[in-house]
C-alpha cells in the first residue's frame, strides 16, 4: 500500500527493542507500515504521499498523558489563571479587570491560586476576597483542585455561608462567628460553588459525583460543552499528545466525546473511568459500571477503569497519614480525612476487580497509599490473581516498607513529576513543612520506586499543572536539589519518555497496538522541534511538538 505519510530525516526513538533507532517511517491509513533508514523508506513514496522532513529532530510515539481531567482542564483554559500571583494587591490587579471584562458571569472564577497566595503564611478567607470584590461572587481554585476559597457573596449564592452537610472527607471550614470562613475542602464541600460557573459545574460532575447533569443538559449546553472539549483536545494535540486517560467520568462526558468522534473532532484517544465515590453504595458500581463499559468501546474512546479517591492532599491536611501532621496542620491529632471507610473501600476494590475493571486510586499520604495497597492485595485474594495493572495515582508520600509491595503485587505507580517541590512548577518549600523529617525519604520517590521494580508511568493531572509535556519531562530529568534529606530522584531521559509513551500504552493494555514506532502499530506519532538527546536536561523545554499524528491523521502542525 502506498504510504499516505512519510516522515524522514528524523532521529527516531522507537521503543521497539528490535529497532531502537531509525531515520524514517511510513504510514498508510491508520497504521505504521514501514520503518528504517531514509534510503529504505523514501522510495516507497507515491505522488500523493505527504512528505514530512523532521529536520534531524526526535520522532517518537505520540505522548499519552495517563492522568488528566479533560473537561475541567478545557474549561480552565478560559479562566483567570493566578499562577505566580502573590499578595492582595497583585490579586486585585488581576481579578478586578477580569471581572469587569466578564460582566455576565454569575461567578468570577479563578484557577491556580496557590495555598500561599496571600504571602502571609495563612490561607485566604472570605474577608480577604471581599477586599478584592465584594459586590459579586468570587471564588478561586487551588492548583490541586482540592480546595476552593470563596468570598461572602459566593458563599451566599451557593447556600454555604451558614455551613451545611458534606460528604465524608470534605469540609466547609467554619469560623468563630458561626459562619463559613470561605475555605471549602474537597468536592463534597465546594460543588455548590461550581454550579455557579459558566458551565454550571457540568465540567466537574465526573469528579465530584460521577453522575450526569440533573436536569439533563440542554441542546445548547451540550453544544457549548462539546466546543470547549474540542478546544481542550486541540490544546493537548499541540503538545504532541495522542492519548489521554481521564480520571473523572460519567456518561455525559462519554456521550460528548462520542459525538466529537462522529464529527471528526476527537483529536486524541480517550479512556474514561466509572467514578466511584466513598458515599456510593457498592450496588451502584455493580449495576452501572459494566453497562457504561459495554456502551462505550470505539476505536478511540473506551470506558476502561474505575476511579476512586482514598484521601485528599498534603497542603490542606486532608491526605491520609500514618500519624498526625507536624505543627498547626496536625492540631487535634489531624492525620487527614477518610474519604472511604476502609471496609467499604476494600469491598469496592474487590467488586471492581471481580467485574474485570482496572482500578485507579488517588492516594497521596503514606496511610492512604498503604490502605490502597492493602485493598488491592485483598481484591487479589478474593478473586484470584490476574494481570490487573491496578494503579495508584500520585504516591506523593509512601512509607519505605511499602515500596517493595508495589512491584510484588504488580501495582502500577502513576506519578506526576511536575507535582514535586523539585519540579520547577510549585514552590520548592511548599510541602516540606507539612511532613515529618523521616517522611522525606518516601516523598516523591520516583527513582526509588522504579529501582524497586515497580512499573512507573508519567502524567500531569492537568489542570493541576499544565498539560505541556516538556515541562513535566524537565521536572523528571532536571529536578531541583532541595538538600536537607531530599534524595536525588532524577530520571533518565529514556525512562521518562518511555513512561510517557510505551509505558502508558502498556498501562492501558495496548502495548501490542501503540506506544512504539514499528510496522503494524497505530500511527500515533509526535515530531519534535529538537533532538531531545542533544539538549541539556535543564534546557529540554526549548523543545516542543512540531507535528502530531493520531490514528494516521495530522492533528497538529506548528504554524498552521
Amino acid at each position: 500500500m502506498t504510504p499516505s505519510i512519510i516522515i524522514h530525516n528524523g532521529a527516531l526513538m522507537t521503543f521497539d527493542d528490535g529497532m531502537p533507532t531509525a531515520q524514517a517511517l511510513a504510514i498508510a491509513g491508520s497504521r505504521i507500515t514501514a520503518i528504517g533508514a531514509d534510503a529504505a523508506i523514501l522510495p516507497l513514496a507515491g505522488p500523493e504521499t505527504r512528505m514530512i522532513d523532521a529536520g534531524g529532530a526526535t520522532v517518537l510515539p505520540g505522548f499519552i498523558d495517563s492522568h488528566v481531567h479533560l473537561f475541567g482542564g478545557s474549561v480552565e483554559l478560559d479562566c483567570l489563571n493566578l499562577y505566580g500571583v502573590t499578595g492582595l494587591p497583585a490579586m486585585r490587579a488581576g481579578i478586578r479587570p477580569y471581572a469587569q471584562a466578564n460582566p455576565d458571569d454569575a461567578l468570577v472564577f479563578c484557577v491556580m491560586a496557590d495555598y500561599g497566595i496571600l504571602g502571609t503564611g495563612k490561607t485566604p478567607t472570605r474577608h480577604d476576597l471581599d477586599r478584592i470584590l465584594s459586590d459579586r461572587p468570587l471564588a478561586m481554585f487551588a492548583p490541586d483542585h482540592h480546595t476552593i476559597w470563596a468570598n461572602t457573596a459566593a458563599l451566599k449564592a451557593a447556600g454555604l455561608l451558614q455551613g451545611g452537610p458534606t460528604d465524608a472527607g470534605s469540609e466547609i471550614v467554619m469560623g468563630e462567628d458561626g459562619l463559613a470562613t470561605g475555605e471549602l475542602l474537597e468536592p463534597g464541600a465546594y460543588e455548590p460553588v461550581l454550579r455557579l460557573t459558566r458551565h454550571g459545574g457540568r465540567d466537574m460532575l465526573g469528579l465530584t459525583t460521577g453522575k450526569d447533569p440533573v436536569p439533563p443538559a440542554t441542546a445548547d449546553q451540550r453544544r457549548i460543552d462539546k466546543d470547549v472539549l474540542a478546544k481542550g483536545l486541540a490544546h493537548c494535540a499541540a503538545q504532541g499528545i495522542t492519548g489521554l486517560h481521564l480520571m473523572d467520568g460519567n456518561r455525559y462526558q462519554l456521550e460528548l466525546l462520542s459525538e466529537l468522534e462522529a464529527e471528526g473532532r476527537l483529536l486524541c484517544r480517550c479512556r474514561v473511568p466509572f467514578h466511584m465515590k466513598g458515599t456510593d453504595p457498592l450496588e451502584r458500581m455493580t449495576a452501572e459500571a459494566p453497562a457504561m463499559r459495554d456502551d462505550f468501546q470505539s476505536g478511540k474512546i473506551a470506558c476502561s477503569h474505575v476511579k476512586m479517591f482514598i484521601d485528599g492532599v498534603v497542603e490542606s491536611g486532608t491526605a491520609l497519614m500514618l500519624r498526625p501532621y507536624p505543627g498547626e496542620l496536625g492540631a487535634n491529632g489531624n492525620s487527614g480525612d477518610e474519604v472511604f471507610t476502609q471496609e467499604h473501600f476494600v469491598a469496592c476494590c474487590a467488586e471492581a476487580d471481580r467485574l474485570g475493571f482496572q482500578i485507579a486510586v488517588h492516594a497521596i499520604g503514606d496511610a492512604g497509599v498503604r490502605r490502597t495497597i492493602d485493598a488491592f492485595e485483598a481484591a487479589a485474594k478474593a478473586n484470584g490473581t490476574r494481570d490487573s495493572r491496578h494503579r495508584i495515582e500520585h504516591i506523593e508520600v509512601i512509607h519505605p516498607d511499602d515500596i517493595p509491595r508495589l512491584a510484588a503485587l504488580g501495582i502500577v505507580a502513576s506519578l506526576q513529576p511536575g507535582h514535586a517541590p523539585t519540579g520547577h512548577i510549585f514552590p520548592p518549600g511548599g510541602v516540606g513543612p507539612y511532613l515529618h523529617p523521616d517522611q522525606i525519604a518516601g516523598a516523591y520517590a520516583w527513582q526509588t520506586i522504579r529501582d524497586a521494580g515497580a512499573r512507573v508511568i508519567f502524567s500531569t493531572d492537568w489542570p493541576v499543572i499544565p498539560v505541556t509535556v516538556m515541562a513535566n519531562v524537565k521536572a523528571a530529568i532536571a529536578p531541583l536539589d532541595l538538600g536537607g534529606g531530599w534524595a536525588d530522584q532524577t530520571q533518565t531521559l529514556h525512562d521518562t519518555l518511555a513512561s510517557y509513551t510505551c509505558g502508558n500504552a502498556w498501562s492501558e493494555f495496548n502495548e501490542d497496538r501503540k506506544g512504539k514506532l514499528a510496522a503494524g502499530m497505530a500511527a500515533d506519532v509526535a515530531i519534535m522541534s529538537h533532538d531531545l538527546t542533544q539538549l541539556a536536561p535543564g534546557n529540554v523545554t526549548a523543545a516542543r511538538a512540531m507535528t502530531t499524528i493520531c490514528d494516521g491523521i495530522v492533528t497538529y502542525q506548528h504554524g498552521f
